[in-house]
């Protein structure tokens, strides 16, 4: 079956080892996927360079059970978590990823940060190994040990639980990700992006016994479950380092209902492709603002078709399609001038969490299973509100984003049809 690799907390190693074990699977001949819970969309793209299959966004908060299910079915998948195995949105930790675990019945592969730890380990695994008797923990990796001498004293300590250490990884310094505010460099941005996954692998390879993983085989339950229906026959998309941010499932589902995707890069000042519907996902626009603010074949495309076209922003795409944006070093730089929007970083302030949205208007109608990331602060928004929106526990919050005639955005990245 395919498996799940969680932690007791962020920080733990989870993505160095799904990425080795992806890569060096894939080195070994066999076909596997990768899979990330929860709202991510930069692991995804590390995974799918790992693998050389697109990587599928799991989240058990955002999308139903059958949802689920229908998404993860066909080849194998090796599933990594997010945050610690138990942690969830409030008040009940609801979408954690042992949520996924018993969603799709499959067996957690625990990773340990035993960097600062010698026989404490054991409580620690018997804790998590006890705590849901619907979770199974299959096997254990010791992650971060510091000689084989604290190898064995951890191996030792954990022998009575009976719960199979799967292999111990030494430290690494070589083994490392750069990250920014919203989390690791894009997969795009590492030029010597192979080179750290055949890193990865090898250390795998040396250091895990890949035959005591659980068993790899397919998820084969489908529930035709109810999909994102595309907003137009055909959809210009922008997608480029500073527009990365479009979850899989859901030009998947826009493509499999007939939809046409037209990507564009706005970085490289592409017009924007005649269309029924444009699109700017979320990125990293604050890192290129001068850029696209000089890149006037973009700009004057997008602006003529929000004549008669609707255009959608997220995040940084609804940025994009304000009045300004002021970088992190002050510098404040035009945008498409298509909302009454001002945003900047020069002073950060975490959004974080997810959202219910509503729309009653504009090209997105209906209820919708969204998240919040980011660290602009508005300095000033003015028209019609987008959505009415509520928190993870229901609690209603300020309305969200702008319309203004065929133009739209919020903050907000929409993950599924509630």
């Amino acid at each position: 079956m395919s498996f799940i690799i969680a932690a007791p907390a962020s920080g733990s190693g989870k993505t160095t080892i799904t990425l080795g074990l992806l890569r060096a699977l894939k080195q070994n001949g066999r076909t596997i996927r990768g899979a990330k819970s929860g709202p991510d969309y930069i692991d995804p793209r590390f995974h799918a360079a790992a693998c050389g299959k697109p990587c599928l966004n799991l989240d058990a908060w955002a999308m139903s059970p059958d949802r689920i299910k229908d998404l993860a079915s066909g080849s194998p998948l090796i599933i990594e978590g997010a945050m610690g195995l138990f942690d969830g949105a409030p008040p009940h930790g609801k979408g954690a990823t042992a949520d996924l675990a018993c969603i799709l019945n499959l067996p957690v592969v625990l990773v340990i940060d035993a960097s600062r730890m010698a026989q404490s380990v054991a409580p620690l695994v018997r804790g998590f190994a006890s705590h849901d008797p619907a979770i199974k923990i299959a096997g254990l990796v010791l992650n971060k040990v510091g000689s084989p001498r604290h190898a064995k004293m951890l191996q030792d300590a954990l022998a009575p639980l009976d719960i199979p250490v799967i292999g111990a990884i030494p430290r690494s310094a070589t083994i490392t990700h750069p990250s920014r505010h919203l989390g690791l460099v894009q997969a795009s941005e590492r030029n010597n992006l192979d080179a750290f996954l055949d890193d990865a692998a090898r250390l795998m390879q040396d250091h895990l016994d890949l035959n005591a993983l659980p068993n790899l085989s397919a998820i084969t339950a489908k529930q035709h479950s109810r999909r994102i229906a595309p907003p137009a026959q055909r959809i210009a998309i922008a997608q480029d380092t500073a527009f990365a941010f479009a979850y899989p499932h859901q030009l998947a589902d826009w493509q499999n209902a007939g939809a046409t995707v037209l990507p564009f890069s706005p970085l490289a000042n592409d017009p924007v492709p005649e269309a029924d519907f444009v699109f700017l996902p979320g990125g990293y626009p604050e890192l290129y603002a001068g850029q696209l603010a000089s890149n006037d074949t973009f700009l004057s495309t997008l602006r003529k078709a929000a004549d008669d076209t609707p255009v959608y922003g997220e995040c940084g795409g609804y940025m994009t399609l304000g009045q300004t944006l002021t970088d992190a070093e002050g510098a404040t730089h035009q945008m498409a001038g298509l909302l009454a929007l001002e945003t900047s970083f020069a002073h950060r302030k975490l959004h974080l969490g997810y959202r219910s949205l509503t729309a009653a208007a504009g090209p997105l109608q209906g209820t919708w299973s969204a998240h919040e990331f980011h660290y602009a602060t508005t300095l000033r928004a003015e028209g019609t509100p987008l959505f009415q929106a509520a928190d993870a526990t229901g609690a209603k919050l300020p309305d969200m984003g702008l319309i203004n005639g065929q133009v739209s955005g919020s903050f907000a990245h929409i993950i599924d049809a509630a």
